[in-house]
């Protein structure tokens, strides 16, 4: 059995369309027409800057998968250069052609041209294969990225307050409130 040709080029403004269905659990929630904008604009910022790349795989001349890749600083804090590889992801049905082991060898090769000592990633906490994916390319976990809403986290940062701080805390919002509210009609 032979091995279909995977190869690696520039995501082009064409290309949105396709990184938004690829990509569609990693991206902001709101219709496919802003998704496809944003990736346009994600397209356009990286073929712009010598610190990002967008490569599209393809396999048998079809998009089959895409990654961004960034560089910048293992953290705010700690300043070591790294190549960040985001959502390297494969068409579901060509998954297991090698196309995700083609996307992370393009941010390995490219950290080495660029002698950086370090490539990371993420992967969804849910998603089993990915993680494995990654665990077999020696990637370990550094950290856990937690996301939650603003007004979500609020709540829970409110419900913690002692019973005393929460009744102050709630005057001090409405009194807030108020004066958000005059200022809004003074201007109007």
């Amino acid at each position: 059995m032979s091995r279909s040709s995977i190869t690696l080029r520039s995501a082009s403004e064409q290309d949105a369309l396709f990184l938004a269905e690829l990509w569609a659990e990693h991206l902001r929630r709101g219709d496919r027409e802003e998704q496809v904008a944003d990736l346009e604009r994600v397209i356009k910022e990286a073929a712009a800057s010598p610190e990002q790349r967008l490569l599209v795989a393809e396999h048998d001349g079809r998009p089959a998968g895409a990654v961004l890749l960034r560089v910048a600083t293992l953290s705010p804090t700690n300043l070591e250069p790294v190549v960040q590889c985001w959502t390297p992801t494969v068409v579901a049905h060509l998954r297991r052609h090698g196309v995700g082991r083609t996307l992370v060898e393009a941010a390995v090769a490219w950290a080495e041209d660029l002698g950086i000592p370090h490539v990371v990633t993420a992967a969804s906490a849910g998603s089993r294969d990915a993680n494995r994916f990654m665990a077999r390319l020696a990637l370990r976990p550094q950290a856990v990225l937690r996301v939650a809403s603003t007004p979500v986290m609020r709540a829970k940062v409110e419900a913690q307050r002692p019973a005393c701080d929460r009744s102050r805390s709630a005057r001090g919002q409405m009194l807030a409130a108020r004066r958000s509210l005059r200022r809004q009609q003074g201007a109007g």
